[in-house]
């Protein structure tokens, strides 16, 4: 019977400090995600890659990657007036006022369907 390994979780202020190359990654390199769920439908499908450029310009009208209750959301930042919204295109989702784009921690560049290669669309 093969033996189990147990991988302890540090909570991050009690680990170690990692200074390794190797495995810190620049918070300005560009990064993929995959889309999960329908609330950006119909543009964005479930499954969909994603590209981020965490120092990406965001405007009105933006896909972006924002941190928002606690959690990070991919959304269309709107601007109405002097107000900032994180918008779903699908309309079963509510669309969030945010303080400003202080909370956009990336904007989404490319969309890809994996095994596809004529499915690539940049914004």
């Amino acid at each position: 019977m093969p033996q189990k390994k147990i991988i302890p979780i540090i909570p991050h202020n009690e680990g170690p400090e990692i200074a390794d190359e190797t495995t810190a990654c620049s918070s300005a390199e560009p990064y993929a995600l995959m889309v999960l769920g329908d609330s950006m439908l119909p543009e964005f499908e479930e499954g969909e890659i994603i590209i981020i450029e965490p120092e990406g310009l965001a405007h009105n009208g933006s896909y972006v990657v924002a941190w928002h209750k606690d959690e990070y959301i991919f959304r269309q930042l709107v601007q109405h007036s002097d107000r900032w919204y994180l918008k779903p295109l699908n309309d079963l989702y509510p669309t969030d006022e945010v303080p400003g784009l202080e909370v956009v921690k990336g904007v989404i560049t490319q969309k890809k369907k994996p095994g596809k290669r004529s499915s690539m669309k940049s914004y």
